[in-house]
């Protein structure tokens, strides 16, 4: 049963000229005064889904963002801020991208955030996907074998600190401690101060190609997987909630379908679909360019890449459409009516499911951001009896 409603906030600024006769990704170059603007407008939408009941508020970790996309790089700090500003929603780190931290550095942090907003931060790991980001930090992403392989090995090491009153590693990236003296000792072992309040740590991964090492990984350490939203193909996938189950079984663990799951959308409300459609479709296709770059949207080929650069040929291309992506189930646009039931549809085929999480595209300004999110709770989440819905605010 559906009882909590989640909204992923990646980072995008207010932006002109969208869609796939809009600027060119690569020529976007924003001015700082505008980059800014980043946190308050996730401010303003934490304040705002704190007051109509959603659970939890995600941000993403990203840098080094001209384009003004994805601004915000540090979200464990933004999460304390928003913290002090709200009462009861949970700041959720969407992700934290492993490779570009030092995995105990990492470990403190999350473990301060936890303590000083007594348990309203959830943590959150990913590999990433940007080599900007990822190679300039000095980690790998060019080569995802190596990437994967570091990552693995800082998760590990993270959750030993966690989990253990002290603890040693030694593996093919780190020797924790170090093998140095130390006041007069030799040192063996070190312990995470502070260590997290609440334990076992609640954390989430993105699942985007589901492979049986990522989820037999994510099994092995109780790590909860959102499907779709953001980079990833939205929608429910059912061959990737299979695996998720196999995955766990293997352990001895048996889940209900997509049990420890949240399925992510992008959506827009509007009085039918055909409004929607027109009204939403420019920022799709900016997600789409945004995405489509970085070879991260699998139906999209080489020269359709090519044509989404040039904003003459792209609006009238075989391209991605938001109605396509509305039939295949990863967008949810149209009136209240045809949203509430198509998460009925997956309430009912997936028993084990209990969180959604809804997003707005790349670009979709602050004030529609604002009123998506209400609407949304407003008359979409009274919809689903175990979710608590307060009272409407004022947008």
């Amino acid at each position: 049963m559906i009882t909590k409603f989640d909204s992923l906030f990646a980072g995008h600024v207010d932006m002109d000229n969208v869609g796939y006769g809009g600027i060119p990704v690569n020529e976007r170059r924003l001015p700082d005064a505008q980059l800014t603007t980043v946190f308050d407008k996730a401010e303003s939408m934490a304040k705002l889904m704190d007051r109509l009941g959603y659970s939890t508020f995600w941000m993403a970790e990203h840098h080094f963002q001209r384009e003004g996309y994805e601004c915000i790089p540090n979200v464990l700090m933004a999460a304390l801020h928003l913290a002090h500003v709200t009462k009861n929603i949970k700041l959720g780190c969407g992700f934290n991208i492993t490779p570009m931290w030092h995995p105990l550095r990492l470990a403190e942090d999350y473990a301060t955030a936890d303590v000083l907003t007594k348990g309203r931060v959830v943590f959150g790991v990913g590999r990433g996907y940007h080599t900007r980001e990822v190679e300039t930090f000095g980690a790998p992403l060019l080569d995802q074998e190596g990437n994967r392989e570091l990552f693995e090995e800082q998760v590990d090491i993270i959750f030993k600190a966690f989990n253990e009153e002290s603890f040693a590693h030694k593996g093919k990236h780190y020797t924790l401690p170090p093998e140095v003296p130390y006041r007069g000792y030799q040192l063996k072992e070190l312990t995470l101060v502070p260590r997290p309040p609440r334990l076992p740590v609640e954390c989430w991964q993105p699942i985007q190609g589901g492979s049986e090492r990522a989820l037999d990984f994510m099994a092995k350490h109780d790590i909860q997987g959102l499907v779709g939203g953001g980079s990833a193909e939205g929608g429910a996938m059912h061959s990737v909630v299979l695996k998720w189950q196999e995955a766990h079984a293997k352990i001895g663990k048996h889940l209900e379908l997509a049990e420890r799951m949240c399925f992510g959308f992008h959506f827009y409300i509007a009085d039918s679909r055909e409004q929607g459609i027109r009204e939403a479709a420019k920022y799709y296709e900016e997600n789409m360019k945004m995405f489509g770059e970085l070879r991260l949207v699998r139906a999209l080929n080489d020269e359709q890449i090519e044509i989404m650069r040039d904003p003459k040929r792209a609006p009238t291309a075989k391209l991605p459409r938001i109605e396509d992506a509305i039939n295949a189930g990863g967008v949810l646009c149209g009136s209240p009516e045809q949203i509430i039931e198509h998460l009925k549809a997956l309430e009912k085929r997936y028993p084990g499911l209990d969180r959604i999480s809804v997003s707005l595209s790349v670009g979709v300004p602050k004030s529609a951001c604002l009123e998506q999110l209400e609407r949304f709770a407003t008359e979409i989440m009274p919809a689903f009896a175990g979710a608590k819905v307060r009272e409407p605010a004022l947008a």
